[in-house]
């Protein structure tokens, strides 16, 4: 069989790159090859439409084996991951009534939300109850005046049910920036709350007891690039601080863990994954941590910890692409987003909750988010084999790039003096909230599509008593939270998607929903395919759509729309046509409804002359235009 196949590709003859771009070129009839095929990504490289093996030749990526330093294919010789779950532990027997039914659902990973004033030692042990802690992995977030306590109380926990130490693992979210960047609220003293949190669980050899919590860039619109770079110095700031205060490099990487969030980009995300682990390996290794275990076989000649380098990665689905309308469709960011992470080779992974933008996710919501990875365990296997995406000419090429644009953040950082000072001099968030303005802005003008947002709404959607849930963390980016210390600008956290929701639950809330009546003339396939455009544009806004057949004279269309009771009456026809049918059209609507030309004809400037005012198409901004027809409309 094997050689039948060998002999059946040996009858295609070899086709160089050369012949391909011959082809390629033919095609294109004289366009432009970069700007028609090679897509600029927001990272700041180019992607070729196509990648051949010799791609491949110079990139040392292809040498790695999975489990072996640098850590590229993943720190482990399986693709198993952890589905996790976070509680709010307010009340710690309810919280473990819940732990306790998810854990029979498939769940294998916790994290519990505790309040500070709330903890004892009776607490602790009321919340893990009958939870076998050898069996899963537990996770905590507390505030930093308590986290030292937290871990105190835990290893009395566990010591007290002689559990074994090597079988416990799980995390303690101590992490002395990220309020920095969210809040402008710098507490505690980093040196001395981390070295506490490593003492504490110096027992517990598989408890991460300081975080990078990435994940609050992701959901500040970062891109993709920007937040592994300031990921990597954000760790790195930890490292360099806390090995001068005295502890050592091995111990220290062995407690740090990172939290990234996951945009919908597939393929590139699937490739950060895979650079995170690459450049972390080496980041912790020029360290130079000294293995202390003589009976490691995973230590170098030089007696160098290699496990120190394995970067301990919990992803979470991204919230900046939530949204409220057709909420529905968020299953189907979260699945890809998940489908990246688990491809890339995460450690644990939770998927946000579809309604997460509107209320607190009930239990449906809850269950369907654990079904979205079970599924990809159960059902499509994702965890049967190690960095499928290995050897591929385009994830390959992928992951060098973002490695390379990210490892130039990282050096930039350094060179300004570390993550600490960037993020006290507000560096960080500016560029964050800089490419989050960037990202709100293509997806207003439909250059980045949220389907159901800016594309393709439900029409017959409405909100009802549904409103989007307040951030704790959301803030203009140009404005600065009351109790800022500093007064430097924090991270904004608005969603993608928050200004078109605003737009469209004030049409919902006026006393009268605008209709938009679409005056179909002339030619057949264009007049169909600019209505198209014109009941997709206006429903964005939540305005009732009237798409027609067409009509044999404008006046039958006028008055259609006049019976209809139209308060906006668009012209749908081919752009020759407009020069006959748009003025005529205008002057029967005579002010009685908005006018609204779709399309951007030739004849525009002779249009404006006559008194048309408004005009829908590619290039507009949509956001800004439905913003404009509220008004004209009075609503507000």
């Amino acid at each position: 069989m094997a050689d039948s196949k060998e002999k059946l590709f040996s009858d295609f003859p070899a086709v160089s790159t050369d012949k391909w771009m011959e082809k390629v070129t033919a095609d294109l009839k004289g366009a432009d090859f970069e700007k028609r095929l090679v897509w600029k990504t927001n990272e700041g490289f180019k992607v070729k439409p196509f990648y051949r093996m010799e791609d491949l030749k110079d990139l040392k990526t292809t040498d790695n084996l999975p489990g072996e330093f640098p850590y590229l294919r993943g720190t482990k010789k399986n693709n198993v991951w952890m589905v996790r779950q976070d509680i709010k532990a307010d009340y710690p027997k309810e919280a473990n009534t819940k732990a306790l039914d998810i854990l029979n659902k498939g769940v294998d990973s916790l994290g519990f939300k505790i309040k500070g004033k709330e903890l004892t030692a009776n607490f602790i042990e009321t919340l893990l109850n009958d939870i076998c802690a050898e069996c899963v992995e537990l996770n905590f977030s507390i505030s930093q005046s308590h986290a030292v306590e937290l871990a105190q109380l835990l290893v009395a926990y566990f010591q007290k049910k002689n559990y074994n130490p090597k079988k416990l693992h799980g995390s303690i979210n101590y992490d002395y920036f990220n309020n920095i960047l969210a809040k402008d609220k710098e507490k505690g003293d980093l040196v001395t709350t981390a070295k506490g949190l490593i003492e504490a669980t110096a027992s517990l050899p598989y408890y991460r007891v300081i975080t990078v919590n990435a994940l609050s860039l992701n959901n500040a619109g970062a891109y993709i690039y920007q937040e592994l770079g300031y990921a990597l110095s954000w760790g790195n700031e930890y490292m360099n601080t806390l090995i001068e205060a005295g502890v050592p490099a091995a111990q220290l990487a062995k407690k740090i863990k990172f939290n990234f969030g996951i945009s919908s980009n597939y393929f590139l995300e699937i490739s950060k994954f895979r650079a995170a682990r690459m450049l972390w390996a080496n980041i912790v290794s020029s360290y130079d941590p000294i293995c202390t275990n003589n009976k490691c076989s995973n230590t170098a000649e030089d007696g160098e910890c290699r496990c120190s380098a394995k970067m301990k990665i919990h992803a979470e689905t991204s919230t900046f692409n939530l949204t409220l309308f057709d909420a529905h469709v968020n299953l189907l960011r979260t699945q890809t987003e998940a489908m990246s992470a688990a491809l890339g080779g995460v450690d644990s992974l939770t998927v946000t909750p579809f309604d997460k933008t509107y209320q607190a996710p009930d239990d449906f919501s809850e269950r369907i988010a654990r079904n979205q990875q079970l599924l990809l365990k159960e059902e499509s296997h994702f965890d049967k084999v190690v960095d499928p995406a290995a050897g591929s000419y385009y994830v390959e090429n992928l992951t060098t790039s973002i490695a390379q644009q990210a490892w130039n953040i990282f050096l930039k950082v350094e060179d300004e003096g570390g993550f600490y000072k960037s993020v006290k001099s507000g560096s960080v968030q500016a560029a964050i909230n800089l490419s989050g303005k960037a990202r709100r802005m293509d997806v207003s003008k439909r250059k980045e599509i949220l389907l159901g947002t800016n594309q393709f709404p439900n029409i017959n959607e409405k909100a009802g008593e549904k409103r989007p849930m307040e951030n704790n963390h959301s803030c203009c980016s140009e404005k600065h939270s009351s109790s800022n210390e500093s007064n430097i600008t924090i991270l904004n956290f608005d969603r993608a998607a928050s200004e078109f929701e605003v737009l469209r639950l004030q049409t919902e809330a006026a006393a009268h929903r605008p209709k938009a009546f679409m005056l179909t003339i002339g030619n057949l396939s264009m007049r169909q395919a600019r209505a198209q455009f014109a009941c997709n544009f206006l429903a964005c806004a939540g305005y009732e759509v009237i798409d027609n057949l067409g009509f044999e004279t404008i006046e039958a269309g006028v008055e259609a729309a006049m019976e209809a009771k139209a308060d906006i009456v668009v012209l749908c026809s081919s752009d020759d046509e407009y020069a006959e049918y748009a003025i005529p059209a205008f002057k029967a609507v005579n002010n009685h409804a908005l006018f609204i030309v779709a399309g951007s004809p030739a004849c525009m400037d002779e249009l404006k002359v006559a008194g048309i005012e408004n005009f829908i198409h590619v290039r507009v901004n949509v956001l800004d235009t439905l913003k404009e027809f509220n008004a004209k409309l009075g609503i507000k």
